[in-house]
């Protein structure tokens, strides 16, 4: 356990995935701009079937302490908490991207961009326009039976929905491990403690599961239906293992601070990718795409928290805390920070 009662494992789990989430837009976006691939592009294949799934997974597992709060104070918490750092990030994104856009598609067109994007979220902004949506939904439904909403959450990923847009279908998609996270917390808990009690069994069972994941993957097969769910429901577990082999020793201190400060590097880390990718490729310096690829990656891990670091208690801390005035409840004085 670390000093501010956080749960190390968990901690791990939330650092793994933000890692392998910006590995993923920066592997991708370095072999789009070199119109080739590269090594890389294997890992971000192989990890695809639960990058998503253990991220939505994490970020329900502690909803209980809070879903039965008056609907005042969860809302301030679990949805205008997102809202206020979607519409800043939003902001700041455009600013960067806006002279691309005006040039490809005039003022009009940017502006209409920008007005869309309350609808369908801009870029890499998605997964924060989606969580208090999930978080919203499921007070929603804290009536109706937790199998019922377990099992339609289930038929909704099976199913083939894809409308074009994000929301529905990333919904869809990840809601399942959402109401996951919530409802079967106890039993991730569980499975973290046991793989800490029995690191040996644990460590065979990785090897399996990496095995299986990747013959499924580069087989071809791992967005069948019930194939794609079960392989995110298995790489959800994987990873949940994975960190609590880690923290069992607290090997690989820095993934821990990743997670500690995963949402603060998901907000950010959009700016120094798309920078050191577009510096290493103009150059030339690496010329290994995956080199480059990894390169950039670290540079989306790292900037982010540097910025956050840098404008810590100072007038530009909004950026990563929560000012008093966004707040619903502003009897209670404070920031909120983003995690």
């Amino acid at each position: 356990m670390s000093g501010r009662a956080r749960i190390d494992w968990v901690d791990y789990a939330k650092g793994f995935c933000i890692v392998i989430v910006v590995m993923m837009h920066s592997t991708l976006g370095v072999e789009k701009a070199a119109g080739a691939e590269s090594w890389m592009g294997h890992l971000v294949a192989f990890a695809k079937p639960f990058r998503m799934p253990d991220f939505f997974l994490i970020s329900g597992l502690f909803l209980s302490r809070v879903i039965d709060r008056d609907w005042r104070t969860y809302a301030d918490k679990k949805i205008v908490h997102f809202v206020y750092f979607y519409v800043l990030w939003l902001v700041i994104q455009f600013v960067f991207k806006a002279p691309g856009m005006v040039a490809e598609q005039g003022a009009g067109g940017a502006l209409g961009e920008f007005f869309l994007a309350f609808i369908e979220p801009f870029g890499t902004l998605w997964f924060i326009y989606l969580l208090p949506i999930f978080f919203a939904v499921t007070k929603l439904l804290r009536g109706v039976p937790t199998w019922i909403v377990l099992v339609a959450a289930a038929a909704l990923e099976i199913a083939p929905v894809h409308t074009g847009w994000v929301i529905p279908d990333e919904f869809a998609a990840r809601f399942v491990y959402f109401y996951a996270g919530y409802v079967l917390a106890p039993q991730v808990f569980r499975l973290a403690a046991a793989v800490i009690a029995r690191p040996g069994l644990a460590g065979f069972g990785l090897l399996v599961w990496a095995l299986v994941n990747g013959l499924v993957v580069f087989a071809g097969y791992s967005e069948l239906p019930f194939v794609g769910l079960g392989l995110g429901v298995l790489g959800a577990c994987a990873v949940v293992a994975f960190s609590a082999l880690l923290s069992k020793a607290d090997l690989m201190a820095p993934l821990r601070y990743f997670g500690e400060h995963s949402i603060a590097i998901y907000l950010a880390f959009f700016l120094p990718m798309a920078a050191t990718r577009a510096i290493l490729l103009k150059t030339g310096f690496i010329p290994d795409l995956g080199t480059v690829a990894l390169i950039v990656t670290a540079a989306g891990v790292i900037a982010p928290l540097l910025l956050e670091w840098l404008v810590r208690g100072t007038r530009f801390n909004f950026l990563f805390v929560r000012p008093g005035w966004a707040r619903l409840d502003r009897v209670r004085s404070g920031l909120a920070p983003a995690e």
